[in-house]
């Protein structure tokens, strides 16, 4: 039966960590399920299976030419994973906020410090 593709799908397609190194090298273009096993050191029929996964929830795509199949990314799938994620940037934002005040500080305590051998 096939998945229906849902945002929860496309989380859990790039749940595992293969799947999101194929994401990776189709980031380049097309590429056949040949050059992406050898990429990825992995037997074909592995890539294969990882390669239908995706297809399934609509982060690849794939086109016959010849007698190879190309693999594509369509990374509009990926909207909805960049939308979550984009959700957490207030929470980087005050971790660089916070990160630059206390650059700021010690920058401004080490000016303040006397000289070595200066103990005032």
């Amino acid at each position: 039966m096939a998945r229906a593709a849902t945002t929860s799908d496309a989380f859990n397609a790039i749940a595992e960590p293969q799947r999101r190194e194929i994401l990776v090298l189709l980031r380049g273009g097309e590429r056949p399920v040949t050059e992406l096993a050898r990429d990825l050191g992995m037997s074909q029929p592995q890539a294969s299976k990882h390669l239908r996964v995706l297809r399934e929830v609509g982060l690849v795509r794939v086109r016959g030419a010849g007698k190879q199949r190309l693999y594509d990314l369509d990374a509009r799938r990926l909207q909805p994973v960049h939308e979550w994620l984009g959700g957490f940037e207030r929470f980087w934002s005050g971790s660089f906020d916070r990160l630059d005040e206390y650059v700021q500080d010690l920058t401004r305590a080490r000016r303040e410090e006397p000289p070595d051998g200066d103990d005032q």
